[in-house]
C-alpha cells in the first residue's frame, strides 16, 4: 500500500512539473505625477513570446518589501492569483527636488502568468504609516482582441550562460547588454561571464549558485557605449541606459521601459542585470525592476553586486556621505527595506534576533572620525570629475578610500557584531544600519549578516 501511494504521489509530482506553463502576460502602463500627486493610465496588454518562468507554487509575495504592490485577482470571487512588490523609477524620482515643481511620466510594467479568464489587476502604494492603499485598478481579459500578440524585433540569439535546472524551480537572471555593437557581441559574452563570476563569488550568492539560471541577450547598438550627458556623450542605445540619472553623474538607469521589456521578453527572466559597455564608474538598481553596472570599470565587480542587491532583495543604501538626488523625508518613519531602521522603538528592532547579548542598541562607533575622512574624499572626488581627470585617478582615490575605511571600521569595538550603527539611508543621523561595515555601506567585500538573510529570503521565494 505504501509503495502504491508513493508511486501515485511521484506521478502527481511529475505531472505538475511537466504540465505546460502559461505564457507570460504583461500590463504596460504610464505612471505620471509629482511629489504630491500620481496618475495612472493603461498603455497596452502584451502576450510575451515565452512561457511564464516562475514557480507555480509560489505566486504570492508575503515579504512586504515594497513601496508598490500589485495583485491579480479572479473577477467575482476575488481569489488572489498572483502578487509582487516592487519599487519604480517614478518612486525614486518623486523624492527628488525636481518633483516638487514638475510633472513627469514613466512607463512601467506588471508581469504575471496568463490567467484563464478576465482578472482584476490592482496596484497599491504604501503610505507613510506603512498601510497599502489601492491607487489604480484595471480589468484585464487575456482573450481580448486588442491584447498585443505580435512578436517584437529579436535582440539576437539567447545565450545560456548557466543552466542549473527547470525555470520553475530556479531564479532566472537575464544579463542584458547595452551599448554593444554587433562586432562587440563576443566582448559582451566575456563581460557577462565576468559579472556572473563576481556575483557568485560573493556570499550568500556563492552558496546558492545552483539556484540560478543565467541568460544573456545582446541587442546590437549602432554606436559603442551609452549616454553620459555630463561629458557631452549621447547615444541611442537599444536599452536606453544613461549616466546622470536625476542629475547624479554616477547613477545609471534607463527610462525606456517599453523597449527594455520587449527586448527582455526573449529570455525567461525574473531579474535583469544591464551591462553598460563603458569604463566610467557607475551603476544603479531599482527593486524588482533592473540593475545596471558599467562593466569595464575597475570597481565593476563591487558595483555590480551592490546594485544587484538593490533590485534582487530590496536592500537600502547604507552610505550617507556621497551626494544623491533624493531629498530627506519630511517625517521619520520606519523604512520598508530590511537592512535599515529609524529605530523608533529599539525594543522592536527588525533584526533584534541577530543582536548578541551585551551589544548596546544604538551601537557606538567613531562616526566623527569616519565622517571627517569621508568629507575629504568626497571633496577630492568632485574635484577630479570637475577637472575631467582620467578614470585611473578616480580608481586610485577609491583604493585609498577603501584601505582607510577597512582599517578604521575594522578596528571598532563592535566590528563584526550586529547592532544598530547610526548613519544609513543617505542620512548621518536618524537612520541605522545592522553592522559597522557591509557591501551596502562601503566598497567592502562582504554583506553583513542581515543583508545575507534578506538575500536568502528572496532566493527561497523563487526556488524549490
Amino acid at each position: 500500500m505504501k509503495r502504491s501511494l508513493g508511486i501515485v504521489l511521484a506521478l502527481l509530482a511529475y505531472c505538475v512539473c511537466t504540465a505546460a506553463a502559461p505564457r507570460t502576460l504583461r500590463v504596460d502602463y504610464y505612471h505620471t505625477g509629482n511629489a504630491h500627486e500620481e496618475w495612472f493610465s493603461l498603455d497596452r496588454v502584451v502576450l510575451e513570446p515565452l512561457e511564464w518562468p516562475g514557480n507555480p507554487r509560489k505566486t504570492v509575495d508575503e515579504t512586504e518589501l515594497v513601496n508598490y504592490l500589485f495583485e491579480v485577482r479572479e473577477r467575482g470571487s476575488g481569489k488572489l492569483l498572483y502578487s509582487r512588490g516592487f519599487n519604480s523609477v517614478f518612486g525614486e524620482w518623486k523624492t527628488t527636488e525636481e518633483a516638487l515643481h514638475a510633472n513627469r511620466t514613466f512607463s512601467e510594467s506588471l508581469r504575471f502568468p496568463t490567467p484563464d479568464a478576465t482578472v482584476d489587476v490592482s496596484l497599491k502604494e504604501r503610505d507613510e504609516s506603512g498601510v497599502f492603499h489601492e491607487v489604480w485598478k484595471a480589468a484585464v481579459d487575456p482573450k481580448d482582441k486588442f491584447v498585443e500578440r505580435g512578436r517584437p524585433p529579436s535582440p539576437g540569439p539567447l545565450m545560456e550562460l548557466q543552466k542549473m535546472g527547470d525555470s520553475a524551480a530556479k531564479v532566472d537572471l537575464l544579463v542584458l547588454g547595452d551599448g554593444y555593437t554587433a562586432a562587440e557581441r563576443p566582448k559582451f559574452e566575456k563581460d557577462a561571464r565576468r559579472f556572473m563570476e563576481a556575483l557568485f563569488a560573493t556570499p550568500p550568492f556563492r552558496e546558492h549558485r545552483a539556484d540560478f539560471n543565467v541568460w544573456g541577450l545582446c541587442p546590437a547598438a549602432e554606436e559603442s557605449g551609452v549616454s553620459r550627458p555630463s561629458s557631452g556623450i549621447y547615444r541611442r542605445s537599444p536599452v536606453g541606459a544613461s549616466y546622470d540619472t536625476f542629475g547624479t553623474e554616477r547613477y545609471i538607469l534607463t527610462t525606456e521601459n517599453r523597449e527594455l521589456r520587449d527586448l527582455a521578453s526573449f529570455a525567461p527572466y525574473e531579474f535583469i542585470e544591464i551591462l553598460v559597455n563603458g569604463g566610467i564608474y557607475g551603476g544603479g538598481g531599482v527593486f524588482n525592476q533592473f540593475a545596471t553596472v558599467a562593466i569595464d570599470n575597475q570597481w565593476a565587480g563591487y558595483v555590480g553586486v551592490h546594485e544587484f542587491a538593490h533590485q534582487f532583495a530590496g536592500l537600502a543604501d547604507e552610505y550617507y556621505t556621497s551626494d544623491v538626488a533624493y531629498l530627506p523625508p519630511t517625517h521619520k518613519t520606519e523604512p520598508w527595506e530590511p537592512n535599515v531602521t529609524a529605530l523608533l522603538d529599539p525594543a522592536k528592532l527588525k533584526w533584534r534576533d541577530l543582536v548578541a547579548a551585551g551589544t548596546p542598541v544604538p551601537t557606538p562607533w567613531d562616526q566623527e572620525k569616519y565622517d571627517s575622512f569621508e568629507r575629504n574624499i568626497q571633496k577630492e572626488r568632485k574635484e577630479l570629475r570637475a577637472a575631467g581627470k582620467p578614470e585611473a585617478e578616480m580608481d586610485a582615490l577609491f583604493r585609498q578610500e577603501r584601505a582607510k575605511e577597512d582599517a578604521l571600521l575594522g578596528s571598532q569595538k563592535y566590528a563584526g557584531k550586529v547592532g544598530a550603527f547610526e548613519g544609513a539611508n543617505y542620512e548621518a543621523k536618524g537612520y541605522y544600519r545592522p553592522e559597522i561595515d557591509c557591501i551596502m555601506f562601503t566598497r567592502h567585500q562582504t554583506f553583513c549578516v542581515v543583508c545575507r538573510h534578506a538575500i536568502e529570503r528572496i532566493i527561497a521565494m523563487y526556488t524549490e
